[in-house]
């Protein structure tokens, strides 16, 4: 199959200018939504968020590594002792006004795994977890 010379640099040209069309759309879009983004000072007359805190009744033997869970994300908190109480800060970031979560608690050198339903927590809230003994 023979192609035309003036064919195929009509091709060609056609190829590089959809190219060049993409890319003045992609720039186009990087410049304007730059325009989007502030970098303002947070507001020092705002109230601050005040902490939420989970606090594990451990009655167990075993350490638990407690994580939160929402969603699909789990982040962990910290280490209950066994045989004690501990109290662990749920992070800020993890909350946006009442959210859905539930707690995971690990054992240490154990095989069963506890896992909460998912309760609604709101900023400053204090929640308490007991992990019971077996």
């Amino acid at each position: 199959m023979r192609i035309d010379r003036r064919v195929r640099s009509v091709a060609v040209a056609r190829r590089w200018g959809a190219r060049r069309g993409a890319w003045m759309v992609a720039v186009a879009g990087l410049l304007l939504s730059s325009g989007c983004f502030s970098n303002s000072p947070p507001d020092p007359n705002a109230e601050p968020t005040p902490a939420t805190y989970l606090k594990v009744d451990n009655q167990a033997f075993n350490d638990m590594t407690i994580y939160v869970l929402r969603g699909a994300q789990r982040l962990r908190l910290g280490i209950a002792t066994g045989t004690s109480t501990t109290k662990l800060r749920i992070p800020d970031t993890i909350l946006f006004g009442p959210t859905s979560l539930a707690f995971y608690a690990d054992p240490i050198g154990g095989s069963r795994t506890p896992l909460t339903q998912e309760i609604t927590v709101a900023p400053g809230d204090e929640i308490t977890l007991t992990i019971p003994s077996h």
